[in-house]
């Protein structure tokens, strides 16, 4: 089973953290982790700081700026409160990613939860986004939480249902391309199973469409090569399904989850280069950007 110790939650105080943080508390409860709660005080976001009058001034108008998101912090998390979890607060300057990077390394992190812009075009091309680059680089699992709720005011209300949603997870996807960047995502989707008693289901997606003379044994080939994923003494302790879509990967992910209501996407991540990232996009990217649910990314 796994065991989730520590979860490190970034906070910008956007409804996309708001959202994350009700999963991170949600999931501290769930597990009775540790959780720590970190904002970021970017200078580069000041770019008149450089140009204070004295050596002085910057000093003190950096720590102003450190004092002021302590005090938004805490103000957060007293908004958010939960019986059951004090959360740690850590504010730090700095680069986000960097940051958030950093301080999973040395606190050897279980799981970071974050919430992300889901930026498009061209900022996110050249400047890619802080989730993505978290999620492409960081050792440790990243839950990843888009579409924030209809509703933009987070209440009191909406972040007890957020947590209590997130307490009773019921059908997990697991995606799959056969290469070694799955196999550790499955480890983490077939224990998320189990620890919610979910259905957890299989899907691969067959990017060539076959002939129809081929159809028939393509799908049942990739059927077969789901089936052995999963040892026998797991199958029959697990509700597990397998599924078959012909299409471009993101695309037919994303349909899938929405017509099944799935809960949790389940992804592998290859972390490739920035060039490549940035001109084709990947499809772990798309379906946090497009997908109905959270998406748990699990580098190889």
């Amino acid at each position: 089973m796994l065991e989730i110790k520590f979860i490190l939650c970034p906070v910008d105080f956007s409804e996309f953290s708001v959202r994350a943080y009700c999963h991170a508390l949600s999931l501290a409860e769930h597990y009775r982790a540790k959780l720590v709660a970190l904002h970021i005080v970017e200078l580069s976001r000041y770019p008149f700081a450089d140009y204070a009058a004295s050596v002085g001034d910057y000093q003190a108008f950096c720590q102003s700026l450190h004092t002021g998101g302590r005090e938004q912090l805490q103000a957060f998390i007293k908004n958010h409160i939960s019986d059951e979890i004090q959360p740690e607060l850590v504010v730090q300057q700095g680069v986000a990613p960097d940051c958030i990077l950093s301080l999973a390394q040395a606190q050897k992190a279980d799981l970071i939860v974050m919430g992300t812009h889901g930026r498009r075009g061209y900022d996110r091309v050249v400047l890619g986004s802080v989730t993505n680059r978290v999620m492409r680089r960081a050792s440790c699992p990243v839950l990843a939480i888009c579409n924030p709720p209809h509703e933009s005011k987070a209440t009191d209300m909406a972040a007890r249902e957020e947590r209590r949603h997130v307490h009773h997870l019921s059908r997990i996807l697991f995606c799959t391309d056969f290469s070694e960047n799955s196999e550790r995502a499955l480890n983490y989707a077939i224990s998320a199973t189990a620890e919610y008693d979910a259905e957890l289901t299989l899907l691969h997606v067959l990017e060539e469409v076959p002939s129809p003379a081929k159809m028939e044994q393509a799908i049942a080939s990739a059927t077969a090569q789901l089936d052995n994923l999963i040892p026998p003494e797991v199958r029959r302790k697990l509700r597990i399904k397998t599924a078959i879509r012909i299409g471009k990967p993101y695309e037919q992910i994303i349909q899938f989850a929405q017509e099944t209501e799935i809960d949790l996407v389940t992804m592998g991540v290859r972390g490739r280069g920035a060039l490549d990232l940035a001109v084709f996009g990947s499809t772990t990217y798309r379906v946090l950007q497009l997908g109905p649910c959270p998406v748990l990314a699990v580098h190889v």
